[in-house]
């Protein structure tokens, strides 16, 4: 039985515009923290209350999790039809289309999705095809390559412009990436294999191209929903354009405001476009926050206030009480790292769950010297941004040996799980993978390679665990567990942390149980792929503080955030003020970074950093370089409080008069040649780190950015203090 919702008691009046305005194209501008996912669900609602087929309802999201959320969310608010409505990403849309189009294209229906890594190694395989002279300088390296390649397809931009705007050092070598995006393509053809871009770009295709698949979408989703619009790209709302072609009823949600993502080809102006692609199109602003402090909004608003172009909205919220945001000046890098645990200590005594924290950061490597501190202190912690799961060896080594199965001619998977094999080399490799295409071998004859001799029983065992993976009734959880017991003795003799790899990949057995067919496991991990350790574990997310690029933190929201090193040169950083349109975004990255905070925000920058900055930078900086961002500088008192952690300075370029309520000194307890812990050191050969701990008088622990964590013998080493 569905129940009957009450919409204008549960809705604000703009969100219940949004909701029950249901056919012709709409425009939302939702504000940080102001009920979109709220909005879409109860639309979703309101669309199967009103009758309309829920198998023709298709609401795109960001993730494919996202939008399962949001049906069971509607299920349970109203019908539990809801769940039928088709949701998920361009790309899994676009994926479930050419499964049943592909012949079209050219490509058989088992083709081969590549991720990144796996993108990566088919270009390495090919650069030997592109005639690069001997004694010719390097060629850039081929995740440079790579980034090239997709961005080019992502931006539908030739390469010669893309390189002259971003990789202008490597424009000697463009015919050889004109003719590597060229073989690329044919390879990817020849061996039924598409990347994450082809997805798009092939879904685009057929839809100009194929009036017949153009009118079954059409037919088959009569309401588009599509969230975060302001990071869709050209092609995608384009995709979005041809799907709502014919019936114009569309809904697009977004807040160009929070448009941080134009490396991975985002056009933020798709949201001042949508009215001219949709004449008549009606614009719904949702400008009442239910997140954040008004301090907090008000310091958000005024940043944005600055901004060259937008849609005008102020947040606000009927929350009442909040102090406005603290910005700190904390003197130095290590007091930086200190100040940060000694503040969230203080917090945790008087009994804040540690949960409650996030630490937020332009970019994954400003959290080195914090990560230190935070374990001299024993603080545990998980990190967000830069862990790529699927891209861990470990993790390919086991898929790679499910990918052949499905793929036979997956060229990129032979390779891998081949060079596993004692006693198979490149060249070896190479040969079997021509003789099982030349010969049309299955699979699970490869252990009667010609070429094999006695010491080949390796190929013997993989093609008996090929064999058995490849009945057709095999589940996908068994044959992941088939895997495990093959991959096992050749993992603890690859890896010396074994022991924790191997934790990572039971982790994939139940994920494997979850599936009928073992295609669908598989496409869904490169589409959906884990983004961090505590995905993958998520024991590790218990009673742990959040460290997060700005970019990973996009979406969530917690109690207390700490954002660290908001310092001109690094937050924006240098190179934004070469072009207006990445300092407009960096602007942006700021807003979305501030608009986490539920209940109080607090900002930090080494400001005796500045000096050093500036003299490394010099001229490269426009305005004034003195400390804290330019996109805080020059903001009133009474929307941001300036402070300082024990320095008596005065903040560069401010007259305030700065409070100094947090004071912390380095412990000298321990000390050997002048060098403390939390001492920035430099090492010969390993270059820079930080002094974690002193094992005795003469044993040292240092974590250094380049090599990890070693223990050096004071006598026997050179520590250089920094």
């Amino acid at each position: 039985m569905a129940n009957k919702i009450d919409y204008e008691k549960v809705l604000n009046p703009a969100q219940l515009e949004a909701v029950m305005t249901l056919n012709g194209p709409v425009l939302v501008i939702a504000g940080a923290g102001s009920g979109k996912t709220r909005t879409l669900v109860y639309r979703v609602a309101r669309l199967v209350e009103t009758g309309v087929p829920p198998e023709s309802i298709l609401l795109l999201t960001f993730t494919r999790k996202a939008a399962q959320e949001m049906l069971d969310r509607a299920s349970q608010l109203s019908d539990a039809r809801c769940r039928f409505v088709s949701g998920g990403t361009f790309h899994s849309l676009s994926h479930q289309v050419l499964r049943s189009h592909a012949e079209i294209l050219g490509y058989k229906n088992s083709f081969t999705v590549l991720d990144r890594s796996d993108m990566e190694e088919v270009i390495q395989s090919l650069i030997p095809e592109l005639g690069v002279p001997m004694g010719t300088p390097r060629l850039p390296k081929r995740r440079t390559l790579a980034n090239i390649l997709s961005k080019a397809a992502n931006l539908e931009q030739p390469f010669d412009e893309l390189m002259a705007e971003e990789y202008g050092q490597f424009l000697e070598f463009l015919p050889y990436v004109n003719r590597l995006g060229r073989i690329y393509k044919d390879y990817k053809k020849a061996h039924y294999m598409m990347d994450y871009d082809d997805l798009i770009l092939y879904l685009r295709q057929l839809l100009v191209e194929s009036e017949d698949v153009r009118e079954n979408l059409s037919r088959r989703y009569h309401y588009v929903m599509v969230d975060e619009y302001q990071d869709t790209n050209t092609i995608q709302a384009d995709i979005a354009k041809w799907l709502a072609h014919d019936h114009r009823n569309i809904m697009v949600v977004g807040d160009d405001s929070q448009s941080i993502y134009s490396f991975r080809g985002a056009n933020y102006r798709n949201m001042f476009d949508f009215s001219s692609q949709f004449p008549g199109a009606r614009t719904i602003k949702l400008e009442e926050n239910y997140r954040s402090t008004q301090p907090v909004l008000t310091f958000t608003n005024a940043i944005m206030d600055r901004a060259s172009e937008k849609f005008t909205k102020c947040l606000f919220t009927k929350r009442t009480g909040g102090e406005p945001p603290k910005v700190i000046d904390t003197g130095t890098e290590p007091e930086q790292a200190m100040f940060v645990c000694r503040y969230i200590k203080e917090r945790i005594e008087q009994g804040r769950p540690i949960s409650d924290f996030a630490v937020l950061f332009r970019a994954g490597y400003h959290s080195f010297e914090l990560e230190a501190e935070l374990a001299r202190q024993g603080i545990r912690y998980v990190k967000y941004g830069g862990f790529k799961f699927l891209e861990s060896a470990h993790i390919k080594d086991f898929l790679a040996h499910l990918r052949v199965v499905v793929n036979k001619d997956d060229t990129v998977s032979w390779v891998r799980i081949l060079r596993l094999v004692k006693n198979v080399g490149r060249g070896k490799s190479q040969a079997i993978i021509r003789w099982m295409q030349e010969n049309r071998v299955s699979p699970g004859k490869i252990g009667e390679w010609p070429g094999a001799g006695k010491k080949d029983s390796g190929l013997r065992h993989l093609s008996e665990l090929v064999s058995r993976l490849a009945p057709k009734g095999i589940t996908p959880g068994k044959a992941a567990e088939q895997v495990m017991e093959y991959y096992i003795p050749v993992l603890k003799e690859k890896f010396d942390d074994y022991p924790k790899r191997q934790r990572e990949l039971e982790q994939l057995i139940p994920m494997a149980g979850r599936y009928s067919k073992l295609r669908g496991f598989l496409d869904d991990l490169v589409l959906e792929p884990p983004t961090s350790s505590g995905d993958i574990n998520p024991g590790e997310k218990a009673e742990s503080l959040t460290l997060s690029t700005i970019h990973s933190a996009k979406g969530l929201e917690w109690p207390v955030v700490l954002i660290i090193w908001i310092m001109e040169g690094r937050f924006p950083p240098s190179r934004a003020y070469n072009n207006p349109m990445v300092l407009e975004e960096e602007r942006r990255l700021m807003y979305v970074a501030a608009t986490r905070a539920k209940d109080q925000l607090i900002m930090c920058y080494p400001g005796r950093e500045s000096a050093a900055l500036w003299s490394t930078w010099g001229s490269a900086v426009s305005g004034s370089m003195n400390g804290v961002s330019s996109f805080i500088q020059g903001l009133p008192e009474e929307i941001v409080s300036y402070e300082s952690a024990g320095i008596p300075e005065k903040t560069p370029g401010s007259e305030r008069k700065r409070k100094t309520p947090y004071s912390f000194k380095r412990s000298q307890s321990q000390k050997y040649g002048g060098i403390s812990v939390g001492d920035r050191v430099n090492h010969p050969a390993f270059g820079p780190g930080v002094v974690s701990k002193f094992i005795s008088d003469d044993k040292v622990e240092v974590l250094f950015r380049k090599v990890g964590r070693k223990l050096l013998h004071m006598e026997y080493t050179t520590l250089e203090k920094i």
